[in-house]
C-alpha cells in the first residue's frame, strides 16, 4: 500500500495557497455583485453606469484596507506573512484581520482531510473543489447572508457532472439527479410554507440552491443528515446568539454556513450517519 502521507501534506501545502485565494474570493464577490447590480439599475433607469476601473478577483492587486498600499509578494504569503508581520500593515500598521490566517488554516485541514480520505486521485480533487467552495460559501454567508450563483451553480453542475462520470463512492448518477431536484423542493416547500403561515421569508432562495448542490454530489440519501446536522447546530448557534450575545430575534440567522458544514462531514463520514437514519 502506497503511503499517503506526501499526499496530503502537498494538500495541506495547496490548501494554504488556496485558502489565500478563497479571502480574495470572500471579500470581492459579493462587491462585484453589487457592482452588477448597480450597473443593471442604471441601465433600467436609462442612465449610464459610473466607471470605476476594473475590479475582479485579479485585478486591482490586494492592498491594505487601510491606507491602499499594494501588498507585496513577501507580504503575501499565507499564515507565515501574517505572523511575521505580527497582523499589521507593513506600512502603516493599522491591524489585519485575524480571520485571514483563519481561513488559510482552515483550508489547509480540511484539505489534508479529504487527501486523508479520499487517497489520491480524482475524486479527491473533485472533493477538494467542493470543499474550498463551501468554505468560501460559508464565509460570504455569514458575512452578507448572500449565496452567490456564480458558486452554488457551478457546484451543482460540478456534483452532477462528477456523478455522471462515477467519481463520488456510492453515489449514482439517478441519486445525484434525485438529490438535485429534492434539495431545492425540500426547502422551497419550507420557505413557502413558513412564508404563507407568518407572512415573512425564513431563508433565501441561495438555501435552496446550496441544498441541491449538495444533494448533486452525495445522492438524495445524503439529505437528510445533512439537513438534521444543520438545522440541529443552527438551533443551538441561535440560542445562544440571542442568549448570550443578546442578538435580537428580528436579525436574519444566515443558514448557509451550518449547510456547508453539514454538506463536508456527511462528506467525510456520509455512509455511517446514512445508514444510521436510512437503515436498509
Amino acid at each position: 500500500m502506497l503511503d499517503s502521507s506526501p499526499f496530503i501534506a502537498a494538500a495541506v501545502l495547496v490548501g494554504l495557497a488556496i485558502g489565500s485565494f478563497l479571502n480574495v474570493v470572500i471579500h470581492r464577490l459579493p462587491r462585484m455583485m453589487e457592482k452588477e447590480w448597480r450597473a443593471q439599475c442604471a441601465e433600467l433607469e436609462g442612465k449610464s453606469p459610473t466607471e470605476a476601473g476594473r475590479y475582479n478577483l485579479l485585478v486591482p492587486r490586494s492592498q491594505c484596507p487601510a491606507c491602499a498600499t499594494p501588498i507585496r509578494a513577501r507580504d503575501n504569503i499565507p499564515v507565515l506573512s501574517w505572523m511575521l508581520l505580527g497582523g499589521k500593515c507593513a506600512k502603516c500598521k493599522a491591524p489585519i484581520s485575524v480571520r485571514y490566517p483563519i481561513v488559510e488554516l482552515l483550508t489547509a485541514a480540511l484539505s489534508g482531510l479529504i487527501a486523508w480520505r479520499f487517497g489520491f486521485g480524482w475524486t479527491s480533487g473533485l472533493v477538494l473543489v467542493f470543499t474550498w467552495t463551501l468554505v468560501a460559501l460559508t464565509f460570504i454567508d455569514a458575512d452578507t447572508t448572500l449565496l452567490p450563483d456564480d458558486l452554488t451553480l457551478p457546484l451543482l453542475w460540478l456534483g452532477l457532472l462528477a456523478n455522471l462520470a462515477g467519481l463520488i463512492p456510492g453515489v449514482t448518477l439517478r441519486d445525484a439527479v434525485i438529490g438535485a431536484a429534492v434539495g431545492y423542493l425540500a426547502l422551497w416547500t419550507i420557505y413557502w410554507a413558513f412564508k404563507l403561515a407568518t407572512g415573512k421569508e425564513g431563508m433565501g432562495y441561495g438555501d435552496f440552491k446550496l441544498l441541491a448542490a449538495l444533494g448533486a454530489w452525495m445522492g438524495w440519501k445524503a439529505l437528510l443528515p445533512v439537513v438534521l446536522l444543520s438545522s440541529v447546530v443552527g438551533a443551538i448557534v441561535g440560542i445562544v446568539l440571542i442568549v448570550l450575545a443578546r442578538r435580537g430575534r428580528e436579525i436574519p440567522i444566515p443558514f448557509g454556513p451550518y449547510l456547508a458544514t453539514a454538506g463536508f462531514i456527511v462528506m467525510l463520514a456520509g455512509e455511517r450517519l446514512t445508514a444510521m437514519l436510512l437503515p436498509a
